[in-house]
This record gives C-alpha cells, structure tokens and sequence, in this order.
C-alpha cells in the first residue's frame, strides 16, 4: 500500500484514517468518522463524532491541521444548527443532507495536513498556507434566489469575485467545486445551464478545460435553497502543474451531453501528485449508461472507469485516500455495502443517500488519491 490505513475504535463511533507519509513536513490524512449506535439521539451522535475528532487530533493525528470538513446529515433542517454551534473548528465546512445509509443520523469526512498554516482570508475563503502555495477551500456558500438557475449563476458570481480578492481567477486556479441541488431530478438543469453560461463567460470551453466536481442531490437546512456548492482553488499553482483525466476508452467529453465538468484533474507538485476524480457513474464512452436497473454492475463498472482515470494518472486504489459513494435507492445498500467492504477494506468511504443527475444512474462515487513523485523542475507541496 502507498497509504497507511488505520480503523480506531472509540466510544460509539470508530474513525477510519488514511495517511499519506513521504518523508516531508507535510502529511496528508483523510478521516471517516461514523457512529457505532444508530438508536443514539442526533446529539448522542453528534457528541460521538466531535469526541472521536478530538480525540485523534489528541493521538494519533497530533500536530495536524484540519483543511476541510464535511457533515453528511440525515435530517439538515433538524440537525444543522446544531453543528454550527458545537463545531467551532477553524477550517472550510461543509453541512449537507445526504443520510447515512448505515442508519445512523450522522457521519463526517475531515481531510486535515501538517505543518500547515490556516487562517479564515480575507475574501471568506479559508486559506491553507504552505511554502508558495495558498490553498483555498469553501463550504457550504448558498443564497436564496428565485431559482437553482439564479442560484447557481450568483454563486459562481461571487465565488469568482472572492478568488479575485485572492489574487486568482476560476479558470487558472479552481481545481474542484462540489455542487449539491435540492431535488435533482427538477432542479438540476438549471444548474447546468447557468454553469455552462458562466464558464463560458470565464473562458472555460470544450477548447480550453473546465473542473473537476461532483454535481449531486444534498439538501441543505433551509429548503428554498436549491443549489449549495463547495469549492477549492489554489493560489500560486502554475498551469504546467495542471493537468486533465479522460479515460477515452471508458469515458467520453462531457460536454456531448450538454454539461461542463472534468472527469478528473491531477496536480503535479516537486513531491507529489495528488488526484481528484469527479463524482463517477456506470457510463460508457458514447455517454450512455450501462447496465440499466442492475446496481451490482453498474457499481463495478463505477469502479472500472474510476480505476481507468486513476491510471491515466499513474495511480490506482492502492493511493486513494477516501471515497464518497452516492446511492439513488436506500434498498441498495446492503449490497453496496457489501461489495465496498470485500474490495476496500480498511478504507475511509462512506455511502450516503443522494440521487445522481440521470435517474437512471444507481450509484456514483468519488475520491482522491496522493502519491509520492520527484519533480525537481517543480516546487515543493
């Protein structure tokens, strides 16, 4: 294994944590912190997790900075509140409604680094600072216009103006945006469009790249927000350092389908690669989906075409640090479950209830992946 994988046990919840070690100042971990007792309350559940989170910070990830939170909540407009009070952990979060499929209320993936410097910017970004590079993350950002289109085009509005206060723009400096939508089914074309529009606005075209991201039913507390959206750019990143996936034997272009997103993006630094995969379906390289109404097919095909543009990029499962999986169906669970657990065992994932773009698509999952890589021409993490 190119990661150390660890599961620790606490009271009523268990952490599973990978841990990218190359020798440098800089350590990458990811955590999955799930509760062990769903008939606990949400506060019983709550108080698990950030007593886990603290706990490890405490042990086994002492001397680590949290980067970036996300709480995956089974009831957002019940629970969510409570989190922002009781989680005062100064990094980028992100609270959304997608359930647990364990049956639990809640559980949480936190990706933290060492010997970092953070700090709340001065544009709202929360900024991760290390040798000449600002990394800059964001969660949660939401408004209440009329509708996702108009929600969707003042997000990406505003994001672009806080990346100009950082000195960066969307298209030379954002690698990864999350985007999640109330009731996919109805409101994600909206979405779609006021994207498309807006990178092409940015000059973010066929001809140029977009960015990787995974778009995805979540809900947020308020229920007239429709689209919420997660962001990470990096300042001070060259574009040589840059570089996209396409799996062309598995995959095709997004855009033959009217939607503006990469498959894949990975950065090169003088240390290491890392890798972030969209947010991957059981679809072919014509952009048809495979193997209709069958999840156990269509969750290995989801595995082949990620393992496709993971080693496009030099890497496999063996440098993942994390997994997100996304079922449409809370009656695919069990088998899910089961075959995550038989082909991933001992990592950090969790599978959560949120209805992908196209009804007919099962399951998606993404992760990303780190590795060690010597590029002296480049600079260092």
């Amino acid at each position: 294994m190119n990661l150390q994988l660890k599961t620790l046990p606490f009271e009523n919840a268990r952490a599973e944590v990978s841990c990218f070690d190359n020798g440098t100042e800089v350590k990458e971990y990811h955590v999955m912190i799930h509760v062990d007792d769903a008939t606990l309350t949400f506060s019983e559940q709550l108080d698990a997790i950030i007593k886990t989170y603290n706990a490890l910070l405490d042990g086994e990830l002492k001397g680590a900075r949290s980067v970036f939170k996300r709480y995956f909540l089974s009831d957002a407009a019940n629970q969510a509140d409570e989190i922002i009070v009781n989680d005062v952990t100064d990094c980028a979060k992100s609270i959304i409604q997608q359930a647990p499929l364990d049956g639990t209320k809640v559980a949480l993936w936190v990706y933290l680094m060492t010997n970092v410097q953070t700090r709340l910017g001065k544009s709202g970004l929360y900024e991760v600072s290390h040798g000449d590079f600002r990394h800059l993350w964001n969660g949660s950002a939401h408004n209440m216009a009329a509708n996702s289109e108009y929600q969707m085009r003042l997000l990406f509005n505003e994001y672009s103006m806080q990346l100009l206060e950082e000195e960066c723009t969307l298209k030379d400096n954002c690698i990864r945006t999350w985007i999640f939508v109330n009731d996919v089914d109805l409101n994600y074309g909206g979405v779609v469009r006021a994207r498309n529009q807006f990178f092409f606005t940015q000059g973010l075209t066929v001809n140029t790249h977009f960015i990787a991201s995974t778009g995805i039913g979540g809900r947020q507390a308020d229920p007239n927000v429709l689209s919420q959206m997660d962001n990470y750019a990096i300042a001070g990143i060259q574009q040589e350092q840059i570089h996209y996936l396409y799996a062309p034997t598995h995959l095709n272009r997004t855009s033959d389908y009217g939607v503006s997103f990469e498959r894949g993006t990975y950065i090169d630094y003088a240390d290491r690669r890392q890798v972030y995969i969209s947010g991957t379906a059981s679809i072919n390289n014509k952009g048809e989906i495979m193997y209709p109404k069958d999840i156990r097919k269509q969750t290995q095909r989801m595995w082949e075409n990620v393992e496709t543009l993971l080693a496009e990029a030099d890497c496999s499962y063996e440098d993942v640090g994390y997994m997100i999986v996304y079922l449409r169906d809370l009656a695919d669970y069990q088998v899910v479950r089961q075959l995550f657990e038989e082909r991933f065992p001992g990592y950090p994932y969790v599978i959560v209830h949120a209805p992908v773009c196209r009804s007919g698509w099962l399951v998606e999952m993404e992760c990303m992946a780190v590795r060690k890589i010597q590029n002296p021409s480049l600079k260092a993490f």
